[in-house]
């Protein structure tokens, strides 16, 4: 199944100038990083009072702590499997650089997975916005060739599992995200 997805996928490219373009931005290792970024960097600022401001922020530092913690099992995995990337396997046109590394599980949507699912815990609509980016860049992938649709689905698990543990962890350690916030108003950067 993997596979005719990656060649299905694959195959649609090459037909369409303006499909293609679309792709080649959103399968970039920029596009979904940059604009998760901006959306936890306006929550940062966002708020029409202290206490919005502060679950804003609140918010903020947990995706940032959730895009850490993500990389802790994809790291223990790539230590123990090594899944070459379709691009290696299959005939497939390639329609981005090629990684060397293991294509399992899929670091790109456990990162944008793990934005998302932090910033929608705070705002719905930014979430679900979220999602969909985090949903298409992993559909990108898979049709550059550079993920399977498992190792993409596998990506978003970690994303969704670490975000929910990074939300946790803020509100059972409440005083020290209290702490931190209240030096840095101190120093005129929350």
């Amino acid at each position: 199944m993997d596979v005719a997805v990656v060649r299905w996928l694959n195959a649609l490219g090459g037909h369409n100038v303006v499909f293609d373009r679309v792709m080649a931005v959103i399968v970039s290792d920029y596009f979904v990083p940059v604009a998760s970024s901006t959306v936890l960097l306006a929550l940062w600022f966002l708020g029409s009072n202290d206490a919005t401001r502060y679950r804003n922020q609140l918010t903020t530092l947990a995706g940032a702590l959730s895009v850490g913690l993500a990389n802790i099992p994809i790291a223990i995995v790539n230590a123990f499997y090594f899944r070459t990337r379709p691009f290696v396997d299959l005939d497939l046109e390639v329609y981005f650089y090629k990684p060397t590394d293991s294509s399992f599980p899929a670091n790109s949507a456990a990162v944008a997975f793990a934005v998302a699912t932090a910033v929608h815990a705070r705002n719905r609509l930014l979430g679900k916005g979220l999602y969909v980016l985090a949903s298409l860049w992993g559909v990108s992938r898979v049709h550059a060739g550079v993920h399977y649709p498992t190792d993409v689905l596998a990506g978003a698990a970690i994303g969704v599992g670490t975000a929910i543990a990074a939300m946790y962890l803020i509100r059972r350690l409440e005083a020290v995200p209290r702490r931190v916030l209240h030096v840095l108003r101190l120093l005129y950067v929350a």
